[in-house]
């Protein structure tokens, strides 16, 4: 693809928001190649996405945000630009189910997103000889009972020397301390099996099964010091009935954990989510 600068706003709704940003850029010649808008009535509150072609700009992304911070200060904007030359840097956290793990690998792979994956954090050693046979290192950060926070320290510590974008929890089954989410806010991902808050704890599918579900789904959200209650990003179900057994479930269920979260970090990528409270705005 074309290199391209994503810019992404919110601000409070009002008259000439559309008309200062595009109109800029139509100053300097630049060629908005996707926009996306949508104004919250509750709330009083615009959000904004915009896809610009880098070369029809007479400028780098530096000067485009230099341009661009006398309107976001007008408007008073939360915004950001991004440029899709730098390639987000995607640590990937799982415990021992890995079927997560593999298809993200599959995709990074396949090319299906223009990223790198510096490491895979894992407090299991069990899935060290397939990542490091992608080429990818694997650091395995035991996390002991009576010591996590020097496991969670580590954890932080490995992210940052990876320079990480984004933490993905690929069946991670470990709860983040509240000091590691409030580091990272909307840089943590994961995947729940299920339709929030529905089946917390230990075997989900088991729970669904006894309360004769005829849907299973899954949820990819942000991580939140408030265990699985972040904004979610993607969701999905699948229809089951009578006929399926708790192993059929199980099966389902991880078909949809993988197909969600990869949905939901895609939109991540690529920049169409924006935060809306306990609530997202995901310009599909």
């Amino acid at each position: 693809m074309p290199r391209r600068y994503t810019l992404t706003l919110s601000c409070p709704d009002r008259v000439g928001i559309v008309a200062a940003v595009s109109g800029l850029i139509a100053a300097h010649g630049g060629w908005i190649t996707e926009a996306n808008h949508h104004s919250d009535p509750e709330g009083r509150r615009f959000f904004m996405r915009q896809e610009i072609l880098a070369d029809s700009l007479p400028f780098d992304v530096a000067a485009f945000r230099t341009q661009l911070a006398p309107i976001a200060a007008e408007f008073a904007m939360d915004w950001r630009v991004v440029d899709s030359a730098y390639k987000k840097r995607v640590v990937i956290l799982v415990s021992q189910l890995g079927h997560c793990l593999y298809d993200l690998l599959a995709r990074w792979q396949a090319r299906e997103w223009d990223i790198e994956i510096p490491c895979v954090i894992s407090n299991h050693d069990t899935h060290r000889g397939f990542v490091e046979w992608h080429g990818i290192p694997f650091h395995h950060v035991p996390v002991a009972p009576h010591d996590k926070a020097a496991a969670f320290a580590r954890i932080a510590e490995l992210f940052e020397a990876a320079q990480g974008d984004v933490m993905v929890l690929a069946r991670y089954m470990q709860i983040l301390p509240d000091a590691l989410c409030r580091r990272y806010p909307t840089r943590i991902i994961n995947i729940h099996h299920g339709f929030l808050p529905s089946f917390k704890g230990a075997k989900p599918y088991h729970q669904a099964y006894e309360r004769g579900v005829k849907l299973v789904g899954a949820t990819c959200h942000y991580v939140t010091s408030n265990l699985d209650d972040g904004p979610i990003i993607e969701q999905d179900v699948v229809r089951v009935d009578h006929s399926d057994d708790p192993s059929d479930l199980v099966r389902y269920g991880r078909d949809i954990e993988k197909t969600v979260l990869a949905r939901g970090l895609g939109y991540h990528l690529d920049d169409r989510v924006l935060i809306h409270g306990q609530r997202t705005v995901v310009f599909r």
